[in-house]
């Protein structure tokens, strides 16, 4: 069967043009001069192929098991209280619970921006690669100081995948699905939290061969990059990357392999002039983030990525002592954290139609101050079922505000400084989430769970007047349109 010309609407058709002899379907758009089209142009109204599905699925496996890292900690904290002899009011203690957190920091700040350089592909399979390995020899810890150092390195690949992941979606996806696609990515990461909440109230207490239950879980943490090895060669790069780097040809077969994924012909490629565009060092990326519109949307990010922690991170790094801080037993923690993690791939889900109908811009803020008011009802409810309700509705908020911003912050920048602009600024939630046992677990213990959940609503009413102040909107919008310089 012939392929099918695209149009630039993104359906294979014959709008408007008489059929080829043989072919009653469409006319060959690459005889048409007048559908000559930016590379841009076309990735934006580019069907969804069966590649786009398979790199959404390769990222979101990746990403759960990025997830899963960043709230094991907080799942196995109890056991390693028992295994090390930490008490929880230690400063050892909130290092080992900051210890991933301040590596993601330096990832997110020294790797992020190794997307621009290298490529995507690349660096998502090197960031990946790096965290497995390193969650894999922290199981084999003998000690506490051992295993703060493991999770410290093995948060420095964590802390760099999201912001390559995020560029590598936006770049790919066409426009009218790339929220709800790059959510698909998002909620296949997020079946990792309730895994890894349900596996610690299982292995926790468990000794499998002499094992302790906690090195399993550290363990499987190494699993995802088995996978990606035996896929990542057939990943693509992305070819607005490689048009920004002046790749043009590799730019060009990159697009043909998209169209050939989704039985489509391309019309004539119009040149965008990508070397008067690039910005191939860092001191030229941070240029263009200093012109305007990027500026006020740095800045905004910047903000945000300072203050959303607070909600984010601060309720799944801390819900199980909130809930053993009401008088609840170790066990019952862990049981009531997992089963409000189960919010987590629910919001995720619940985010997929919401980001189709609902501006991005507007979805982020109502999300967070969700959060907020949520959060303050766990923090003050009076029982297990209250709790276990507001704790649920936390975590579905969380991310449907997650994979909102996540899939907003990769829209605003250009492809040649996208990671370095996530990158850079994502690195201060990651600080943020490390200093947050040290902020909040004082308030915690000296206050109480209310005092505790008004610090982080206030956190978050910082957030929302930063995104509606000075982000744009993006919903539907071409990357072009978004980024116009």
């Amino acid at each position: 069967m012939g392929s099918n010309p695209l149009d630039l609407r993104g359906n294979a058709t014959a709008h408007n043009h008489p059929p080829l002899a043989g072919d009653h379907a469409a006319t060959d758009l690459q005889r048409q001069p007048s559908h000559a089209a930016t590379l841009g142009t076309l990735m934006d109204e580019m069907p969804v192929t069966a590649l786009h599905r398979f790199v959404v699925w390769v990222v979101g496996i990746g990403l759960f098991f990025d997830m899963y890292e960043i709230f094991l900690v907080s799942s196995i904290g109890s056991a390693l209280q028992n295994q090390f002899g930490i008490d929880r009011h230690s400063a050892d203690f909130k290092l080992l619970l900051a210890s991933a957190f301040i590596g993601m920091f330096f990832g997110s700040l020294c790797l992020g921006s190794l997307a621009d350089r290298i490529g995507r592909r690349k660096a998502f399979v090197f960031n990946l690669l790096w965290y497995s390995a390193f969650s894999l020899i922290g199981a084999f810890s003998v000690n506490a100081e051992m295993l703060v150092i493991c999770r410290f390195l093995t948060g420095i690949g964590v802390g760099a995948i999201y912001p390559v992941a995020d560029s590598y979606l936006s770049e790919i996806l066409p426009k009218e699905r790339r929220g709800r696609l790059a959510a698909w990515a998002y909620t296949a990461s997020y079946l990792a939290v309730p895994l890894v909440g349900f596996l610690a109230v299982w292995l926790n207490p468990q000794h499998i061969a002499g094992i302790a239950g906690w090195r399993i879980i550290l363990a499987v943490g190494s699993i995802g990059a088995v996978f990606v090895l035996f896929v990542q060669h057939r990943l693509p790069e992305s070819p607005r990357w490689l048009l920004a780097r002046g790749r043009i040809d590799e730019a060009h077969a990159t697009l043909r392999r998209f169209a050939d994924s989704a039985g489509v012909t391309l019309p004539a490629i119009v040149s965008e002039g990508p070397a008067a565009r690039r910005a191939t060092m860092i001191g030229e990326r941070i240029a263009v983030l200093r012109h305007a519109p990027y500026g006020k949307r740095y800045l905004m990010l910047t903000v945000f990525h300072l203050f959303q922690a607070f909600g984010y991170y601060g309720f799944g790094t801390l819900a199980s002592l909130v809930v053993k801080s009401r008088g609840f037993n170790v066990t019952d923690s862990t049981l009531f954290m997992a089963l409000s993690f189960l919010g987590y791939p629910v919001g995720s889900l619940l985010s997929i139609p919401l980001l189709n109908w609902i501006e991005r811009r507007t979805l982020v803020i109502a999300a967070i101050l969700s959060i907020a008011a949520f959060g303050l009802g766990f923090a003050y409810s009076g029982n297990a079922a209250l709790i276990l309700a507001f704790g649920v509705l936390t975590t579905c908020a969380s991310n449907v505000f997650s994979n909102a911003y996540h899939v907003y912050q990769a829209e605003i920048f250009p492809s040649r400084v996208r990671s370095t602009a996530i990158g850079s600024t994502y690195a201060l939630s990651r600080i943020m989430s490390g200093l947050l046992p040290f902020i909040l677990l004082p308030v915690l213990n000296e206050h109480g769970a209310g005092a505790m959940f008004g610090v982080i609503s206030v956190a978050l009413l910082i957030v929302a007047i930063a995104v509606r102040t000075l982000g744009p909107l993006t919903t539907r919008r071409s990357q072009d349109e978004i980024n116009p310089v």
